[in-house]
């Protein structure tokens, strides 16, 4: 199996994980570097792939027959743009979270995709770590029993500063605020272990940034297809920041992975190899709960290597955007319930979101 060339399009802050996760992959090498600020892309080269060219013209990498795959690491509100041109020209793509700003434009990079017969694989990466898969296949096991509740809790810290560094970090429409640029993640993973939602139920508010026009706070509860409850709890405003912990409580046993590490697996029928999977995942890996760049790029470069593997194979990457959009549209749910003041019964009504 050949290695496969990445080119990444975006400097800014979280493209230093998906550049580390290409020089560590034995997979897959950086050979393109793309933004609009010629120096983002130079400083980012020279620190993980020297010998990566540099772009400033996305429409020029994509013409680089060295790329592959394209990762897509651009302000949230621009991604379907140019998930829509690397598939025309044919470049299999990862994208940062989420996949876009609404679900029609999901549903359009999704079908141009599929018409291209390119990989689209949306980065939300925490599904990958050893415990979310050990919940999983206990969920399809059933070895909860009846599941009672699932609760994802982010409360974390981002001083003023963060929002400012960049225009998009403070504008609700381009994909900033804590439900859809930080706790994106953790609504994904109740959605990954419970399916889609039926309603939704939130409450935003801004509790420590007065002079940003955006919710640092959200508290929600989903309704999931299958009735199981889920709750939310997500913040920046929470000095010093904790990792975050998802917990999921049934009638025959419980499991929570805190950071990215299990705190609790415990089950009424417990089993000889419940003490070795306790032990699973990585308790000192960073998850950014008080510093936005404290993250390991294991698990993006987990997402990388599966994606070359997918292409050698002939199979689905490991998170295709298909299975993402769900996640999408109960964070969209999120503003719509919060907006309205009233619980948000899906399928998303889009013209009911924004002014």
């Amino acid at each position: 199996m050949g290695r496969k060339g990445f080119g990444i399009l975006g400097a800014g802050m979280i493209s230093g994980l998906h550049a580390d996760a290409l020089k560590k992959s034995t997979k897959a090498d950086l050979v393109a570097v793309c933004d609009v600020n010629v120096a983002n892309a130079k400083k980012l080269a020279e620190r993980f792939a020297p010998e990566a060219k540099i772009y400033s013209s996305f429409d020029d990498m994509l013409k680089d027959p060295r790329v592959e795959v394209v990762n897509i690491v651009t302000p949230n509100h621009l991604h379907a743009d140019f998930v829509l041109k690397a598939a025309a020209a044919g470049k299999h793509v990862l994208c940062e979270k989420p996949p876009a700003m609404s679900l029609a434009e999901t549903d359009h990079m999704i079908a141009a995709c599929r018409e291209a017969k390119v990989k689209f694989g949306i980065f939300v990466q925490c599904r990958v770590r050893e415990p979310m898969r050990l919940m999983k296949a206990a969920l399809a096991e059933g070895r909860f029993g009846k599941v009672l509740r699932v609760d994802a809790i982010m409360k974390w810290y981002r001083a003023s500063d963060y929002y400012k560094m960049d225009a998009w970090r403070s504008n609700r429409r381009f994909g900033a605020g804590v439900t859809i640029q930080h706790a994106f993640h953790y609504i994904d993973l109740l959605q990954f272990l419970m399916g889609p939602a039926q309603a939704v139920s939130a409450k935003m508010c801004n509790l420590a940034h007065p002079d940003i026009s955006l919710e640092d706070t959200l508290d929600a509860r989903i309704t999931f297809a299958n009735g199981v409850p889920g709750f939310v709890q997500a913040s920046t405003a929470l000095w010093p920041g904790t990792d975050v912990r998802i917990e999921v409580y049934g009638s025959e046993g419980s499991a929570i992975m805190e950071g990215a590490a299990f705190k609790l697996w415990k089950f009424k029928d417990e089993r000889p190899e419940d003490e070795k999977l306790r032990q699973a995942g990585d308790a000192g890996q960073a998850t950014a709960g008080s510093d936005p760049t404290a993250l390991a790029s294991e698990d993006h470069q987990y997402v990388i290597d599966d994606c070359v593997d997918a292409i050698e194979q002939g199979r689905e990457v490991c998170i295709p955007c298909t299975a993402v959009r769900p996640s999408l549209e109960i964070a969209l749910a999120m503003y719509q319930s919060d907006r309205e003041g009233a619980e948000a019964v899906l399928p998303v009504d889009e013209s009911r979101l924004w002014d």
